[in-house]
């Protein structure tokens, strides 16, 4: 298995109104180079997308490819999950939206405190081995958003996890709330094969401040912001595979010709990779991913993610102009930032643990004046 897998979490959008959905045939031109290029790993999960994404991939890649040609990797969304009941329910759904009767790589998912309480209650842990019995599930692991203590309970408990899935990347690496390289520590002492997410931080290890873009620039000119994120998890011992949510060619052919290689990090361009993070981490408004696990239980459906956007690109450039636009066009036909009800489930589902009602209320300040 190549070190690029495809992730299903950010893909190309149509936009009519109130309703989102997948641009099937633009999805299709990004799968067929990805394939074309030789890398076969599709991650999707029930939520992402609006809960689109495992039909697109059904549709782009499981309908158009010999099963046998592809590694399908799927997660058991256990926010939702309330008895021990609704697993095969979850499981049936999944296997039926993405078209196959198998998984080749599944996860439990958003492990976190409660999530874990949960699943441990439910037996989580035992359903998942028992779908490795019945040739149901290849592969078992799951991804985690907490501390590294939890982290470590979970392996110690659970010797039959293959793999961890972990948000990896040189902004986060030394980050207190993160703590990645913390986590990525505990899952090699145990052994296990690390799959990385959010490399580029959600796009926000792109587009970069000039101060950083001048640091890299400077070292290796025709190396992108994009390559030096992916290169820095690339390149760390244990990491099996970097997962990329791509919705454009040039990313996908960008991405691809990048990591069909191996990768090493010198001590100088760690030291580069180091500066350019504090640089980062002080134009940063909000670290926000736009994961949209906090849209999934929003009561009021408000677009948060795509409000921190808007206001990350107004402490960044100063310009209310373009950073109103953007805010005004999100905010068409959907609950205003201020319409916020308090009720603090977005927080409890936050990977980056954001203050995220605080921060509505910063940006209804900000915007709706």
């Amino acid at each position: 298995m190549k070190k690029l897998g495809f992730g299903f979490m950010r893909l190309p959008m149509i936009e009519s109104g109130d309703t989102r959905c997948v641009d099937i045939e633009k999805l299709k031109k990004l799968v067929d180079i990805f394939i074309g290029k030789g890398f076969n790993y599709f991650d999707t999960a029930y939520g992402y997308c609006d809960e689109k994404s495992e039909e697109a991939l059904r549709e782009t890649v499981v309908k158009r490819y010999p099963r046998e040609s592809i590694i399908i990797a799927d997660k058991m969304p256990t926010i939702r999950v309330k008895c021990p009941e609704d697993y095969p329910v979850f499981f049936q759904t999944q296997l039926e939206r993405c078209g196959v009767d198998y998984f080749d790589y599944y996860l439990l998912h958003n492990i976190w405190k409660k999530s874990y309480e949960e699943t441990e209650k439910f037996g989580g842990f035992e359903f998942m081995a028992n779908k490795i019995k019945e040739g149901k599930i290849k592969h078992f692991g799951f991804s985690f958003h907490d501390e590294p203590e939890l982290l470590e309970k979970v392996l110690k408990n659970h010797p039959e996890v293959e793999f961890v899935q972990l948000q990896i990347n040189y902004l986060d690496w030394k980050s207190p709330t993160v703590r990645s390289e913390e986590c990525y520590n505990i899952a090699r002492k145990y052994g296990k094969d690390i799959f990385v997410m959010e490399p580029n931080k959600g796009g926000s290890l792109i587009n970069l401040p000039e101060a950083a873009k001048e640091l890299f620039g400077k070292y290796a000119p025709d190396r992108t912001p994009a390559q030096w994120a992916m290169g820095f998890v690339a390149s760390l011992e244990g990491v099996k595979l970097v997962l990329s949510g791509m919705n454009a060619t040039e990313q996908v052919e960008e991405n691809t010709s990048f990591m069909d290689r191996e990768h090493t990090i010198s001590p100088e361009e760690r030291q580069i990779i180091g500066k350019v993070a504090e640089i980062v981490e002080k134009s940063l408004a909000i670290a926000c991913t736009k994961c949209r696990y906090c849209t999934e239980k929003c009561p009021m459906k408000i677009p948060i993610p795509e409000y921190f956007s808007a206001y990350n690109t107004y402490s960044l450039t100063h310009n209310m102009g373009n950073a109103g636009m953007y805010y005004r066009r999100y905010a068409n036909g959907r609950a205003l930032a201020s319409e916020c009800i308090k009720c603090g489930t977005c927080e409890e589902f936050c990977p980056q643990h954001l203050k995220i009602r605080d921060l509505l209320k910063e940006i209804a300040n900000t915007f709706e004046v």
